[in-house]
């Protein structure tokens, strides 16, 4: 009699979480934008900013929704015209940290620039503090102060030394 050795059985990978929808903020998510946000802020990860314009700005802003309702994540897309220009600036980009690395933060940033192709932006500028490992992903490049609109380069806060990265669209 021979006794085989039993062979192993490759169990089924588990199911990958499904990236979270995308939608157009409204004006009901200021306070989600501003609670999301606040940690980050506090890191010095993104600006400080009031809850009021988070409320006036609602519309600028995509969020990322989990299965919840609720705001995993955001990013807004500023429209600037002028200098030759049709462009766009991403800025509060942020996922919440139990979302990070599970694709809250590429499916906003794949939306936010189909949404920019379809206003038919030239372009999207981006600042960050971090490496801009993401945004590099997706085409961004880093590029000098004077290639992005002057508005909103100049209201950049030199002592956070922030990256500034752009992607032609």
């Amino acid at each position: 009699m021979t006794t085989a050795a039993p062979r192993p059985v490759p169990l089924p990978a588990p199911p990958r979480p499904r990236a979270p929808r995308v939608r157009t903020a409204g004006s009901g998510d200021a306070a989600g934008l501003a609670e999301l946000s606040r940690p980050f802020a506090r890191s010095g990860a993104l600006r400080e900013r009031p809850d009021s314009l988070y409320a006036a700005r609602a519309a600028e802003f995509l969020v990322a929704v989990g299965p919840d309702g609720g705001i995993e994540g955001c990013v807004g897309l500023r429209v600037y015209e002028g200098e030759g220009a049709h462009t766009g600036v991403l800025y509060n980009f942020c996922v919440a940290e139990h979302r990070q690395g599970r694709g809250a933060g590429g499916a906003l940033l794949r939306t936010a620039l189909a949404l920019g192709r379809t206003q038919g932006l030239g372009g999207l500028f981006t600042a960050t503090t971090g490496d801009g490992r993401l945004f590099r992903r997706y085409g961004f490049a880093p590029v000098a102060a004077r290639q992005a609109p002057r508005a909103w380069a100049g209201s950049l806060d030199p002592r956070r030394n922030a990256l500034i990265l752009a992607r032609t669209l």
